[in-house]
Formats: structure tokens, sequence, C-alpha cells
């Protein structure tokens, strides 16, 4: 009797999200509140497939509300770089707490990338790319590992750099959701006033856009929000993004 035939394994090496996933993706939410995107994607198709990403910055609390709204067991992942505000830190515990967040995923440094490139702690002082790429992106991709598609807190209004920020991006083959992209700071402050949440302690100080503590300085008046980010460097972002100007591909 003949050997039923050996079913080999294996692997799909596929990305979960391509560029025209993306895309369509853009087309089918079209004018589509973000609330009722965010509920329809994390009650639906992305279910235990997505984190949410927040810096715990000046405008984080909008973002993490909507998706503590629809689902707190939703992973949210904070990358502390080591560099952070003290202010920032409690703030995170602060809003986590109130926001009833249930898997707050706290990334660090790899610590012996850390003894090998940034022995001193003063690598953001000469090569602020290279501190960006040990302190946060590094951590960043592997906290995003178990995940298909993951949700950012940017704004167009923010800089520049963002004003062509499209809802939905492939990255590295995730989907990469901006929930946010087209809000403009008016209807940020009026949703903290609707549903009272805290306000970042530092906001009130003049740093309207908030990273690491060596990094991050008072935005003068009329400047971009993102101004005081690497103030005096030809930097605008940390590397976990790109920038999305007109005619540029933004799909980091």
């Amino acid at each position: 009797m003949a050997e039923a035939a050996r079913q080999l394994d294996t692997i799909d090496v596929a990305p979960a999200f391509t560029a025209a996933d993306a895309a369509a993706m853009q087309i089918r939410f079209a004018g589509i509140p973000a609330p009722e995107m965010l509920r329809e994607l994390l009650t639906g198709e992305l279910a235990g497939r997505i984190a949410s990403v927040s810096s715990y910055g000046a405008e984080s609390a909008v973002l993490l509300h909507m998706v503590a709204q629809i689902d707190k067991d939703v992973p949210v992942i904070f990358t502390n770089t080591q560099k952070m505000f003290g202010e920032t830190l409690a703030y995170r515990d602060e809003l986590s707490e109130r926001l009833g967040l249930t898997d707050l995923r706290v990334f660090r440094p790899d610590p012996r990338m850390l003894a090998l490139r940034d022995a001193t702690g003063m690598r953001w002082s000469y090569d602020p790319d290279g501190c960006c790429e040990i302190r946060k992106v590094e951590p960043l991709r592997r906290a995003l590992g178990p995940f298909d598609a993951w949700i950012s807190g940017r704004k167009g209004f923010q800089a520049g750099t963002r004003t062509a920020l499209p809802r939905f991006e492939e990255d590295d083959g995730r989907l990469k959701i901006n929930p946010l992209a087209d809000w403009s700071k008016d209807q940020l402050d009026a949703y903290f006033a609707e549903h009272d949440l805290p306000r970042h302690p530092l906001e009130a100080q003049g740093y309207l856009s908030i990273g690491c503590a060596p990094c991050t300085s008072k935005v003068r008046p009329g400047e971009d929000p993102r101004a005081g980010r690497w103030r005096g460097w030809d930097k605008v972002e940390c590397g976990i993004h790109v920038s999305t100007l007109p005619g540029e591909d933004p799909a980091f």
C-alpha cells in the first residue's frame, strides 16, 4: 500500500499588509469619524492583531481615551528611552490608571547595545539619530513583533513635514493607522474638555511636543508645535516615522 505523500511544513513570509491594502483602507474609511473607524477595526478584522503606541505626550490622552472606550485590553506600547522627563512617566501612570488600561507594555533600550554604543549616555549630544535608533526605534521594533498593525498619534498640523499625513500607511509589512491625522488643535482641545482628560504637566510650561528631556525645548510663539524637538539639529523625526511632505512617499 503506497504511503500518503508527506506534507511539508511551510512558513508564510508574506506581509500582513501592503501599500495597496493601506490605500484601500484610506478609501474605505474616508469621511468616517475617528472613533467610529477605530471601533470597527478594533472589534473586527484587527481584534487581537493591533497595538496602540503612545509617547504619553502633550495630546496622547485623546487617542488613548478613544481606544479605552472601545477595548481597555488593547495593548499600549510605551518606549522608555531612559531619557524621559519624570513628568512624562508620572503622567503615563496617572493616565493609564484613569483610563483603566489593562495591558501597558514598557520597552527599554537593550542594555548590551547601550554599553556598546552609548556607554556615557551622551550620544544624544553629538549623534541624535544614533541615539534615537538605540533608545526608541530598536525597542519599538521588538515591541511590535507580535502585531500586524499599530496605532500612531501623529497629527498633520504638528509640523510642516506632516501636512500630507494619511490615515493609513504600510509600515514594514504592517498597517500603521493615524486616526487623528486630520484633527486640528481646536478639535483636540475640545475633546480634552468634553471628556475631562488630564493634560501633560509640561504643556502649560510651553512644551507642546514632548520627547526625551535632553532633546526637547519650549516652543516659541508662532512656531510649529514640534519646533522644540531637536532644536539646532537638521532632524525632525526620531526614525519611527518619516516626513510626509506633498509629493513624498509617506510609507513609514
